[in-house]
């Protein structure tokens, strides 16, 4: 299984997202973008990852590409799915998740409770970690991310907490959704040691 959790930190917690001002409303078009790399092949979808949004530390939206359904390959739909989780959110009821569309959840939780919820070998992507081109992925990899801000303090703490392994993927500063692609290319390739 491949996770990626990815802190959203100026996201909107409801609904009220017009689908042709994304950037507009807390990023959600990166947002909108990291579903789309996170899961979409050509013609496929990657069954095996997660990928969880953690809203502001206080609401999760996670997908399970083994359940998906109604995802393609544009900004917009993606959007939309994150929106109708949002208009669910009401039915997340303390550890009980909605679900409003298949592989589609959203819940109250925050960082911390993601990452003790997951199982794997948590690895922070962040500019100053060890360059991928230097170790080898994981088996069971839940990928660290942040949006457009940096990690709130708090965030680190947990993830120094968590014995997060530090990893850059890259010489320069990337846009989350770019940054989950090149991590999958990291793990496909098993360290860029097979294509």
């Amino acid at each position: 299984m491949r996770t990626f959790v990815l802190c959203a930190h100026e996201a909107p917690l409801d609904a009220e997202i017009p689908l042709d001002d994304l950037p507009g409303h807390g990023r959600f078009d990166l947002l909108a973008r990291s579903v789309t790399a996170a899961f979409l092949l050509s013609h496929d979808i990657r069954a095996d990852v997660q990928l969880s949004l953690v809203l502001r530390d206080s609401l999760v939206i996670r997908l399970d590409g083994a359940e998906l359904r109604h995802l393609h390959p544009d900004e917009r739909s993606a959007a939309a799915l994150l929106r109708a989780a949002l208009e669910a959110k009401d039915g997340a009821i303390g550890a009980i998740e909605a679900n409003p569309s298949p592989g589609v959840y959203v819940a109250r939780r925050g960082l911390a409770d993601i990452l003790e919820e997951t199982d794997g070998t948590l690895v922070q992507l962040h500019e100053d970690g060890e360059p991928a081109t230097q170790t080898s992925p994981p088996a069971d990899p839940i990928f660290v991310l942040s949006d457009h801000e940096s990690f709130a303090s708090e965030e680190m703490e947990t993830l120094e907490k968590a014995d997060a392994r530090r990893v850059k993927i890259g010489p320069m500063r990337i846009h989350a959704d770019h940054a989950i692609a090149i991590a999958h290319n990291w793990v496909d390739t098993a360290g860029y040691a097979q294509y």
